[in-house]
């Protein structure tokens, strides 16, 4: 329950969904936890809903595509705890359109929040946590990395995030900052719990279910505990084993090859 004694962490995005199960439970493994979002009443609340359970937390609102913002956040960190050591790259935005129909404008806006904005972080970060002696990031990309799909900027953005993490560990190896990403699946969150494509994707999941926000928070967890200490630069899945094999799982099913 003490992973992160005496560590302080940014979670961006985390007002609510994935990102308020990462602060949650970064917060309840020790961490004191900076919840920075653009949505100031749930992230408010959050605030407060850690602080009645004893823990450390303050909220602050980040945009994470202005320079201004992020260094309004570090200046939070080093004014309360004098320190960084986690950094979790979680806000993000879909667009859900076809190459075809996606304007200029809302490419620029899902390639700037998504991965703009996490290489904003990572450059705003990097000076503290190394004065500190170094520290852990993730950045939450998804299993959208690894294929196309049908939203060219939030696709671009996902497999931008990997080549990312790559680049900024390979960097930041030598001042023992690692650097990490996540790559969830199908996860149901209050913001696509009735959406069309649910079912049909759960159906093609070897799992035969949709993860769960607190399931992808443990794996963050992981990655920014010491338990993680030799691993950088890595993309690790979390889906159910969708990328894995759902199109051949399917393959199999309609052709009676395999029945469940």
């Amino acid at each position: 329950m003490n992973r992160l004694e005496g560590k302080l962490a940014i979670v961006t995005g985390g007002a609510r969904g994935q990102g308020e199960a990462e602060a949650r439970l970064l917060a309840r493994s020790g961490a004191a936890i900076i919840i920075a979002d653009v949505l100031e009443d749930e992230g408010r609340a959050l605030e407060a809903a850690l602080r009645q359970e004893g823990l450390e937390a303050r909220f602050i609102r980040l945009d994470v595509t202005s320079e201004a913002s992020w260094a309004a956040t570090i200046a939070l960190a080093q004014e309360w705890k004098g320190r960084l050591d986690i950094l979790v790259n979680n806000a993000g935005i879909i667009n859900r359109s076809t190459v075809e129909k996606t304007g200029l404008d809302a490419w620029e806006r899902v390639l700037k929040v998504n991965l703009t904005g996490a290489f904003l972080g990572i450059q705003a970060v990097s000076e503290l946590m190394i004065e500190g002696g170094g520290g852990a990031i993730v950045n939450i990309s998804s299993n959208s990395g690894y294929s196309g799909h049908y939203d060219p900027a939030y696709t671009a953005s996902k497999w931008g995030l990997r080549g990312l993490t790559k680049s900024a560990a390979m960097e930041l190896a030598g001042k023992n900052i690692r650097v990490n990403a996540v790559c969830p699946g199908l996860v149901v969150t209050g913001l696509n719990a009735n959406s069309p494509h649910l079912q049909p994707m759960i159906g093609m999941t070897p799992m035969r279910r949709s993860g769960k926000p607190e399931e992808i928070a443990e794996l963050v967890l992981f990655l920014v505990s010491d338990a993680s200490s030799f691993i950088t630069g890595e993309d690790f899945v979390i889906d159910g084993g969708f990328t894995a094999g759902a199109a051949y799982r399917r393959v199999a099913s309609e052709t009676g090859i395999y029945l469940d």
